[in-house]
């Protein structure tokens, strides 16, 4: 045995195997562990690995300019106008440092600290790793009044680093082309993506100005489509951008930049008059979705703070119970962004930041920041502890009403609610539930669906729009009940009241279905705006998708097909030729079970979209917009997006 372990060693495990792992056909054999997937936001995500290159020089003072184009075969071109990159010998690899920093994962300036402080990106992997996943990429770089140009295949070079021509500008342009074998599910970019994305870095390093330029779309005066995005305030005016939909409670927006222990610290935050608490905290332009020790200190330096002033205001003497933290943080949008050297991340998706030494720096700012504002401006304090002491007596009834739903929760098969189907099948991740619009199309599920793994949960019309509700009538909802006691999971602990428990999840498909008709769309966010409010962790780890029915039967004698949309019915028509009749499903109610098995809920045939967020802050503005009170902003979203949406005539 160990003589085999030796051969095995020798002979396999040698040096040449270490380069292989480490070089980029690890990248082109794994993929995801670089990117995060292969799908639409993998794709996304070598643009922005690229942009984050330039984003790092103009964090290190060397760049105002960054322009990202997409073209019309969807390859991508990124400028700007920072030092170029380096193309002398590099002595160690014996080839032009553009080449090393273009081929070598791990290779780049921003691990020399003397070149660059901080720098965004995560984990390093950079433009290499966008280099060895695309087709084609050519790097013209701009530097010391000469243009230099190398060329790659599926992240080769194709020649040595050349010099063609002479300039009198400065700075390095990328353009490469995803590998069409390993982005198999899409090629395309969305504009809107790129551009919240855009958007995001222009607010959060004030100063620089970002171009997206959109070659496959020609406005009426010829001009391409595009934007330019530039921010003179930064997170000043992120936060009005973000609340632009809510009802503001003071008059200004409460702003801090420093640097505190040797950290720069940024954040800016607002009171409005909605329950919801939006925090969002980014680390050298990464967007920490999981939070981390930046976020600890805002939260202990915003509650410290206000709880001192309340209490010398006296404002908290006829209180009968104690504030919590959570109240302080009722209807506030805030931003947190810092710098770090060298940041340790942690948690599920490497987005928590778990250096210590931040959370100090971040709660002295805040403390600083909020005691100056709360002092010069005493009318706005006095609003802001009048709404944390609504939201504790609203939390002292919230939670009332949440102990009754926790009783409810499941313990037995008694304490189901009274109109859900059960599956038989026990083990979570082999179990789906399907939230149903309507008893009608519930009855049609129920006699469809596989009783094995499928469990059906009707619902009773429109759920409450939890946007612009109070959390204890949310909470006292039956509708809103019925689906945390079908799902068996809980909220609130004694750290974190809005923390949801999902060791009890069960299932682990979360499946909406409704009919595809205005009402059913809206019967839809609806829903996902109860999820993305009060139970956010089941869309972050992948449990919430949207069933797609079909739209219309086309059939000829013996022969039928179903349509998705008006073009799959206009190519069946086609086909059928003359006599051809189609049946238009206006409602899930309308099929039989067995219609409905077939096309929607058969996993061999069915399509779930799975819904992600791939860009929370957008997200939070989105259901802002659309389920609050605001009316013209949602009118100019839907006029906007109108073309992609499917009207019931």
């Amino acid at each position: 045995m160990s003589e085999e372990k030796e051969a095995f060693n020798e002979h396999n495990y040698s040096a040449d195997s270490i380069q292989a792992l480490e070089g980029m056909e690890h990248v082109r054999m794994r993929p995801s562990m670089y990117i995060g997937d292969v799908g639409t936001r993998g794709l996304h995500h070598l643009v922005y690995e690229v942009v984050d290159n330039s984003i790092d020089e103009a964090l290190a003072g060397h760049c105002n300019n960054i322009t990202v184009i997409i073209n019309e075969d969807n390859s991508i071109t990124t400028e700007d106008d920072g030092r170029g990159i380096p193309v002398d010998l590099h002595k160690k690899e014996g080839v032009s440092a553009l080449e090393v920093v273009m081929t070598k994962i791990g290779a780049g300036g921003k691990f020399d600290k003397d070149s660059y402080k901080v720098s965004g990106g995560l984990h390093g992997v950079g433009v290499s790793c966008v280099n060895a996943l695309s087709d084609h990429l050519k790097a013209t770089v701009y530097r010391n009044g000469k243009i230099y140009e190398q060329e790659y295949q599926r992240g080769k070079s194709m020649y040595p680093v050349k010099q063609i021509g002479e300039t009198d500008k400065r700075g390095t342009t990328v353009t490469f082309k995803p590998d069409p074998t390993i982005f198999t599910q899409t090629l395309e970019y969305s504009y809107d993506t790129l551009a919240s994305r855009l958007r995001e870095l222009a607010y959060l390093n004030k100063g620089i100005t970002v171009h997206l330029v959109d070659k496959r779309t020609k406005k009426e005066d010829g001009e391409f489509e595009g934007e330019t995005f530039h921010s003179k305030e930064g997170l000043k005016e992120f936060i009005q951008f973000l609340d632009a939909t809510r009802e503001p409670l003071m008059k200004d927006v409460i702003a801090f930049e420093g640097e505190k222990n040797g950290v720069p610290v940024e954040v800016a935050m607002i009171y409005n008059t909605s329950y919801a608490e939006n925090l969002h905290s980014y680390v050298n332009n990464i967007n920490t979705h999981e939070g981390g020790t930046h976020l600890s200190g805002f939260r202990r330096g915003l509650t410290h703070t206000l709880k001192k002033y309340a209490d010398e205001s006296g404002m908290l003497d006829k209180l009968k119970f104690d504030i919590a933290g959570d109240d302080f943080r009722e209807g506030l949008t805030a931003i947190i962004s810092v710098k770090v050297q060298e940041p340790q991340f942690e948690g599920q998706t490497k987005t928590k930041l778990g250096n210590r030494e931040v959370s100090a720096s971040v709660s002295q700012a805040v403390s600083e920041m909020l005691t100056d504002y709360l002092e010069e401006n005493p009318d706005d304090a006095k609003t802001i502890v009048q709404k944390v002491i609504l939201a504790a007596q609203a939390r002292h009834a919230a939670q009332k009403a949440r102990e009754m739903v926790q009783r409810k929760t499941v313990m037995s098969i008694g304490g189901l609610p009274g109109k859900l189907s059960d599956c038989s099948e026990q083990d979570p991740q082999k179990c789906e539930i399907y939230l149903v619009e309507g008893d009608s199309a519930g009855g049609t599920a129920k006699m469809g669906r596989d009783r094995a793994f499928q469990a059906i949960l009707p619902l009773r019309g429109k759920i409450l729009n939890v946007e612009k509700a109070m959390t204890h009538k949310v909470f006292e909802n039956e509708e809103i009940k019925n689906i945390f006691t079908a799902l068996g999971v809980t909220i609130g602990t004694e750290e974190d009241s809005k923390a949801l428990n999902l060791s009890k999840l069960r299932y682990h498909k979360i499946v909406i279905m409704c009919d595809a008709d205005i009402d059913g769309s809206h019967i839809e966010t609806l829903i996902l705006t109860f999820f993305f409010r009060y139970m956010k962790e089941l869309i972050e780890n992948g449990h919430i998708y949207i069933a797609t029915p079909p739209l219309f039967l086309v059939k000829k004698g013996a022969k039928k097909e179903y349509a998705w949309n008006d073009e799959e019915r206009l190519a069946l028509m086609e086909q059928y030729g003359d006599g051809a009749k189609i049946q238009r499903y206006k409602g899930l109610g309308e099929m039989n079970a067995v219609q409905l098995w077939d096309t929607t809920m058969n996993p061999e045939f069915r399509t779930l979209r799975q819904i992600q967020i791939d860009n929370g802050v957008e997200a939070d503005r989105v259901f802002s917009m659309l389920m609050g009170d605001e009316v013209p902003p949602r009118r100019a979203f839907i006029e906007k997006n109108a073309i992609y949406a499917n009207i019931d005539a």
